[in-house]
């Protein structure tokens, strides 16, 4: 029996080599992990019926010797990254059967390495929501306990590589979307720096944050498919080569100056079990010889209020295309408003439309300098503090550690009827999005029921080589 909870993808991959089991076996132990676990959990959407005809595929590839790293590795993909002939639907009623036409740049660059797609897992619709509630396919559940949420957008993907279902999985991460749900599944979950990845052939949710990242169970496993899947792409004019972008690589064995942004920790609602964790987690850093320094961030604060501004107003605008005129549902109606009211009224969940009615709101005349205006100039504010934070040069830090998140997994159910709760889960991932720095989530210790707490890294632009392999030092330090 393959135990795939316990395998990464570099052991995999050693083991294939090896002939320890063939690619098809391995998936068949994914396909047999799923079939005895999602109906009660409810991570997939739908798990594609040519698994095994890629499998067989792949195997070809250790037998002719042109194998890589990723050659044969089960992996999970959101449902809102587009596999061409395959169903995509941002787990949405409006796009239910819509079929996809190309392959995401992510897709067409996994699948030269010879990757193999399970299936595409569940999400909060559209990609909006901290819980994997908002799906209108229903709630999925955390695999370590099942009454509680496996945290969103991306709650499919971190529970499928949590609940041995895959190897690995890809996520997208507008607001905390990777990161919160590996917090609380205990897994790892990168969001690279905007621009790292291509968004060509991910559902836009917010345009300016959104960002496909990796979701693990190793630093080294999140480095492997970040390699693969990031770089310059012509069809996605903000992307970069990560070759191209400043490092910051310090030489193995490196100690690294970390900032902990201390009055951002005092806030009301985060939960005292998990903020000793933290601090005690900070202490056996600094006792492997690393430096620990308080830091301000003026802005930090905003950035909540911030982000929610702009994502609302970006949504409503993205949006505006699902009208059931183009593709998707279509509702009939007498006139062509008839048509939009009817299909975006049933095509849409509550928390879709709560926040297209809210952007368009915000977009309005005589709110959009109150609102929307003034929201952009503080996110090129906040921006700027986190680039004088990173400044080494002028006395600035290499690293700033949070918790991922503010309490450890919720109940399902606890924070449906209260928005504004939800939103305060995102407090210290959504920075991130706003200042387009990348992050990592990794576990670090639980609670006294077992639930898992998070620990984010964060790094300056472009500096995500160095942010992975200071994930791999704490690794060592925190077994």
């Amino acid at each position: 029996m393959i135990d795939i909870k316990n395998l990464t993808i570099e052991k995999t991959h050693e083991a294939l080599v090896q002939g320890d089991f063939t690619v098809r076996q391995l998936c068949e132990a994914c396909l047999s992990n799923i079939k005895n676990d999602n109906e009660r959990l409810n991570i997939f959407r739908e798990v594609f019926d040519d698994v095994l005809e890629q499998a067989d595929s792949a195997q070809k590839r250790f037998v002719d010797g042109t194998a890589t790293l990723l050659t044969g590795i089960p992996i999970a993909v959101k449902d809102n990254i587009l596999i061409s002939g395959k169903k995509v639907g941002a787990c949405s009623k409006i796009l239910e059967n819509y079929v996809a036409i190309y392959d995401a740049t992510v897709i067409a660059k996994l699948k030269k390495v010879g990757a193999i797609f399970i299936g595409r897992t569940n999400m909060d619709e559209f990609a909006m929501g901290s819980s994997t509630e908002n799906s209108a396919y229903g709630t999925t559940k955390n695999p370590i306990d099942e009454t509680r949420v496996p945290g969103g957008t991306s709650g499919g993907s971190a529970a499928a590589v949590a609940g041995g279902m895959v190897i690995a999985a890809l996520g997208s991460d507008t607001g905390g979307s990777i990161r919160q749900p590996a917090a609380f599944c205990g897994v790892i979950g990168m969001k690279p720096t905007y621009d790292t990845v291509s968004r060509y052939g991910l559902i836009a949710d917010t345009s300016s944050f959104d960002q496909i990242g990796p979701i693990t169970k190793t630093i080294r496993d999140a480095e492997i498919l970040l390699e693969a899947i990031s770089g310059k792409d012509s069809m996605d004019a903000t992307s970069r080569d990560l070759k191209s972008q400043i490092s910051n690589l310090k030489s193995q064995n490196a100690k690294y100056k970390i900032g902990i942004p201390r009055s951002f920790l005092g806030g009301e609602g985060i939960d005292q079990e998990l903020l000793q964790n933290f601090n005690d987690t900070i202490e056996k850093i600094r006792s492997a010889g690393h430096e620990i320094v308080d830091i301000e961030i003026p802005l930090l604060s905003n950035s909540l209020a911030v982000y929610y501004i702009l994502q609302f107003a970006e949504v409503s605008s993205n949006l505006t295309r699902l009208d059931g005129i183009r593709y998707g549902l279509r509702v009939p109606g007498k006139t062509t408003t008839d048509v939009y009211m009817k299909t975006r009224g049933q095509g849409f969940g509550r928390e879709a439309r709560r926040r297209i009615l809210l952007g368009t709101y915000v977009l309005s005349h005589g709110y959009y300098d109150a609102y929307y205006r003034k929201a952009s100039n503080l996110r090129r504010e906040i921006g700027k503090n986190f680039d004088t934070a990173f400044d080494v040069q002028a006395g600035g830090v290499d690293i700033i550690l949070t918790p991922t998140t503010p309490t450890p997994a919720f109940k399902i159910g606890e924070k449906t009827k209260d928005p504004v709760s939800m939103y305060l889960e995102d407090i210290f991932t959504v920075p991130l999005n706003i200042a387009e720095i990348p992050g990592i989530s990794m576990p670090c210790g639980k609670n006294n029921i077992g639930l898992p707490f998070g620990l984010q890294l964060i790094g300056g632009k472009g500096s995500d080589t160095m942010l992975i392999e200071a994930g791999k030092e704490f690794e060592r330090v925190l077994q």
